[in-house]
């Protein structure tokens, strides 16, 4: 498996906005709270491709994050893969990277996600419940 990352423009907004869909679908349904008017609001108003960056697996885009610089820390507002690249070691390439810039990483995840289990296998401790989302905090070791 070969992975790259590659630059975000303008013109990628639709295209990430179908990936977001179909990765946050399946969640998003079992909680009842699925709506794609929302989910292309949301993406709007984070949408920094200077913070964003696709992911590339054997030349086909699977999916995007994007990390937010902010005073001492990073957010890890998105990390999205389409479900056909879900379980196959790709979530844990892109922590690496993350965590390599040796910064403490904050995140939420949607309840009943999935990605509460994977975010907890690497090291992510929760430090907030809300209602539809639980938040997370990850140090790197002195």
């Amino acid at each position: 498996m070969n992975l790259a990352l590659a630059p975000v423009v303008d013109d990628d907004f639709e295209a990430m906005l179908a990936l977001r869909i179909e990765a946050l679908r399946e969640s998003l349904e079992r909680l009842g709270r699925f709506n794609p008017d929302v989910a292309r609001a949301r993406l709007r108003a984070q949408f920094r491709p200077e913070w964003m960056r696709h992911l590339v697996r054997d030349g086909e885009r699977v999916g995007y994050f994007t990390v937010e610089p902010r005073e001492g820390e990073l957010r890890l507002q998105h990390l999205y893969l389409t479900p056909a690249a879900q379980g196959q070691g790709i979530g844990a390439w892109v922590m690496d990277h993350v965590k390599a810039r040796g910064l403490p990483i904050s995140l939420a995840a949607l309840r009943e996600s999935r990605a509460n289990d994977f975010y907890r296998r690497h090291g992510f401790r929760v430090v907030e419940e809300q209602e539809l989302d639980i938040e997370y905090r990850w140090e790197p070791a002195p």
